[in-house]
């Protein structure tokens, strides 16, 4: 037989995706051609291409309706079905993701947009198309213009001449270029019509283009050396923006933007709910404010030079004032006029010290002779090398000072006679963090030893860090602030950027927010290179000063800020818990601030071997004294430790003896982990520590701990024994139950054979069965083909009995007309006797064979009638 067809269900006609009473105009069947149409009779059209299944597009739809029912007088919104597999969109378009919003102003389009399918930053980017220029009419419009923390592009025509001065519409374009390449509208365009307003920021030619920048130079677009173009204009502005602060936007899917931009340095992610459409953005300003003083590497004295003069303010003459100030100050602190300088870290002096000198190394070539009065040179590193080559070469000198004051040194150049170097010093504890709560770090003491040529000599003066010489030559320019320009000055710069709480929260819990947090206000650094973050304490409200504050900590050369860890909150597990269970929170109280000695064992959910040693653990933790020993575990994949603890091998074991826990030991990985071998080692190393000469009143504590040992070891023993003899006993049962299991396998093994004898006897019966049923089946089908062939034969005689039917009618005609002739014959006897004799003869004759043919066909009739 041949083989069914596959039988496929025509796809359903599509339905109606938005409401008929939607201001959308819903082109469900994919009517590609008509929207086309549409687009031809407005200026402003946004196509909503779709799936119906997609949850995207579906979660979209609401979104879309929201903006329509806002726009829907200024902008026409079409959605198409591009799913449809006989509509025209699925036909031509190829997309690779739904839902797809497209925006044409007027003939210029497709404008993708890509930014959050919210209804807000929907509508936002829809109106920056709608009016992709700033009309710029007063200068205090511009003022506003340029204080924004976006890039600005400002372009000077004169509308007198014509309608559409030259170059205006390619000045238009380019705005809608821009908005093309970059979805986030991170540039703004702006047009001046006044001449006043546009001479504020020096444009006096018509067609002329500005860009505007806070901290560096800002541009005019260079007509001579670029065409006046759209592209390159948008090209040109795109690659010479200021971004002081940006805008992550992660679209949900896998994307390397956050890697990216975290690989770029260390970075300063402030998360705050952010309404684009809002008229006014105060927490926002204050952001950006904090950006660009961090940013203006000058002191604003080159920074801002086009808003300087467009403020209310006698600028002349406090610039005058300022310049005064800072001569003065230079020829006061001849030595400290923008020394190049560079932070020296000495080694620890002795294995014991927790100590360390800290050395600030400067270029002093104009000691003893006073400075003229020049221009702010550049370091220059060269110099910097030569400087550190001649530290280096006489380290000893301040290797091993020990000294709570800032001990300053003149030493000769080695390269250069006429050069000197001047090293302050002083001795840092580690630990002793109070000399960092804020930025006057360790050079900022009054008590300063100076000396020449290592002579030590009395002076008020010293070499400040580069971060820290704010407060030796105080800038009067900046008032209330200490970030000015902290972005050039310390090789730990920051780069900021801006998420949405309302849409992008998530990270920040992941980061270390706290999910009580109502406000969704929160700021932390992440450092990839050294794999730390820091987060600022949630208590602060998140204004400028908390976050001046938060990048002055990091910033300055021993950071007060705590490394933030990720501690696992899922975990609370009871006290009585025979493996305590160690968080990043209970870490440092569970091993360090501990009396006991701890064996720790780092772990993973999907480590398969560590959760073999479970059982290993729990005897071991019910061996060793509960007083003195503590077992315990960490799961480090969802637990953050501090990086002289973390391990790339899953399990280890280490063991921290209670005299010295900073000198923990590692179980060897080439032992077999079992309890004697863990035994052995933590016996070993809790010895090894404990065999430092010791008192009577230690011995007898030794003693006791000893007996205490002993003891439980008695106990333990005594437990043990016990469950052998209940071992033993469980033994004995389960022979028992072994035997009789024998005894019963053996019996089924009989019932086996006696069954396999019975299926060997039922076989045989079956095959003698199965050939008489091929016999008689033989038989049955041998009669059938006799009962066929009378059949057949049965057949040919109904067909002859037909025929002498026919010839017995033809018969008894002529019989008839036999009679006939006999009568005509009687009437002529008399004319002859010889005649009639034949005549009877011959009809006797022709009876006789009549009714030797009537008894033949009743023979054959009543043959065929048994046959049948």
């Amino acid at each position: 037989c041949s083989r069914a067809k596959d039988v496929t269900m025509p796809a359903k006609l599509p339905v109606n995706f938005f409401s008929t009473r939607s201001p959308v105009i819903d082109l469900f069947r994919g009517q590609l051609d008509y929207a086309e149409h549409l687009r031809q009779d407005s200026e402003i059209v946004l196509y909503f291409f779709y799936a119906p299944w997609c949850g995207q597009s579906i979660a979209a739809r609401e979104e879309i309706e929201h903006v329509a029912s806002r726009l829907s007088d200024q902008v026409l919104f079409v959605a198409v079905n591009c799913w449809w597999n006989q509509g025209k969109c699925r036909k031509q378009k190829h997309f690779f993701y739904f839902p797809v919003i497209h925006l044409y102003h007027r003939s210029f389009g497709p404008i993708e947009y890509k930014g959050p399918m919210s209804a807000v930053y929907i509508e936002k980017f829809v109106r920056r198309v709608m009016t992709p220029l700033l009309y710029i009419s007063s200068r205090s419009k511009l003022l506003d213009f340029l204080s924004n923390y976006e890039p600005g592009v400002l372009g000077y025509f004169e509308f007198n001449a014509s309608p559409q001065p030259p170059g205006y519409l390619t000045f238009f374009t380019s705005a809608l270029h821009s908005l093309k390449k970059d979805y986030l509208g991170t540039i703004r365009f702006g047009v001046i019509t006044d001449k006043h307003v546009a001479e504020e920021i020096s444009l006096v030619h018509s067609g002329s283009v500005y860009l505007h920048r806070h901290v560096n130079t800002s541009l005019i677009y260079p007509n001579d050396i670029m065409n006046f173009t759209a592209e390159n204009i948008c090209k040109w502005a795109l690659e010479n923006r200021e971004m002081l602060i940006r805008w992550l936007r992660p679209h949900g899917g896998k994307s390397l933007l956050l890697n990216n931009e975290l690989k770029k340095g260390p970075a300063l992610l402030i998360f705050i709910p952010y309404n684009p459409i809002a008229e006014i953005h105060p927490l926002l300003d204050e952001i950006t404010r904090v950006a660009l003083e961090y940013h203006n590497c000058n002191k604003s004295q080159a920074a801002e030079p086009d808003l300087q003069h467009l403020q209310d303010s006698d600028s002349p003459a406090f610039d005058s004032s300022v310049r005064d100030a800072h001569i003065k100050l230079s020829e006061t602190f001849s030595i400290t006029k923008y020394p190049c300088c560079n932070t020296v870290v000495l080694p620890q002096w002795h294995s014991i010290s927790r100590t360390h000198n800290v050395c600030e190394l400067c270029i002093n070539q104009t000691l003893g002779v006073k400075p003229n009065k020049v221009h702010v040179p550049h370091c220059n590193f060269l110099e910097i090398e030569a400087a550190l080559d001649s530290f280096y070469l006489q380290e000893r000198t301040f290797f091993q000072v020990i000294s709570n004051t800032i001990e300053c040194s003149n030493f000769l150049s080695f390269y250069s006679p006429f050069s000197y170097y001047t090293a302050c010093c002083r001795t840092v504890n580690r630990h002793f963090l109070s000399f960092i709560s804020s930025e006057k770090t360790i050079f900022q003491t009054p008590k300063v030893a100076f000396s020449s040529h290592g002579k030590k000599d009395n002076t008020q003066h010293s070499i400040p860090h580069i971060e820290d010489r704010n407060w030796f030559i105080p800038d009067l320019h900046i008032s209330g602030t200490n970030i000015t320009g902290l972005s050039c000055r310390t090789n730990k710069t920051l780069n900021l950027y801006l998420l949405d709480s309302n849409l992008f929260w998530i990270y920040a819990e992941r980061l270390g927010a706290s999910r009580s947090n109502h406000l969704k206000e929160f700021a932390a650094i992440v450092d990839l290179k050294e794999e730390v973050h820091y987060v600022l304490d949630q208590n602060q409200s998140l204004v400028g000063s908390t976050l001046e504050n938060f990048i002055k900590n990091f910033s300055i050369l021993y950071s007060p800020l705590k490394r933030h860890l990720v501690d696992d909150p899922s975990l609370h597990f009871h006290e009585q818990r025979v493996i305590t269970e160690v968080t990043t929170h209970t870490f440092h109280d569970t091993v360090f601030l501990s009396e006991k000695n701890v064996l720790l064992l780092y772990y993973a959910q999907w480590c398969g071997f560590c959760a073999s040693l479970n059982h290993i653990f729990i005897q071991l933790a019910r061996l060793l004294p509960p007083d003195n020993f503590t077992v315990a575990r960490i799961d480090i994949t969802r637990n953050d430790l501090p990086w002289e603890f973390m391990t790339d091998r899953l399990p280890t074991i280490l063991f921290f003896p209670h005299q010295r826990k900073e000198q923990s030991v590692k179980f060897p990985e080439d032992f077999s982990v079992n309890l004697p071998n863990l035994l052995k080692f933590i016996l070993h190393h809790s010895s090894l520590f404990s065999s430092e000469p010791c008192t009577k009143e230690c011995l007898h504590k030794e003693a006791v701990l000893q007996q205490g040992h002993i003891s439980h070891l008695e106990r333990e023993i005594q437990k043990l024994r016990s469950e052998i003899s209940a071992l033993h006993q469980a033994h004995n049962q389960l022979e028992a139950q072994l035997s009789e299991a024998r005894r019963e396998e053996h019996r089924l093994q009989q019932q086996k054979h006696t069954l396999e004898k019975q299926h060997k006897t039922l076989q045989l019966h079956s095959e003698q069965l199965q050939a008489t049923y091929d016999q008689k089946n033989q038989e049955l089908l041998e009669m059938a083909e006799k009962l066929q062939e009378l059949a057949d034969a049965s057949e040919n005689l109904l067909k002859e009995n037909t025929l002498l039917r026919i010839l017995v009618a033809s018969r008894e005609g002529k019989l008839q007309s036999k009679d006939e002739t006999k009568e005509s014959l009687q009437s002529e006897q008399i004319l002859s006797e010889d005649n009639d004799i034949s005549v009877s003869t011959a009809i006797a004759t022709l009876d006789e064979k009549r009714i030797d043919n009537i008894d033949t066909i009743e023979t054959e009739h009543s043959s065929g009638n048994r046959t049948e």
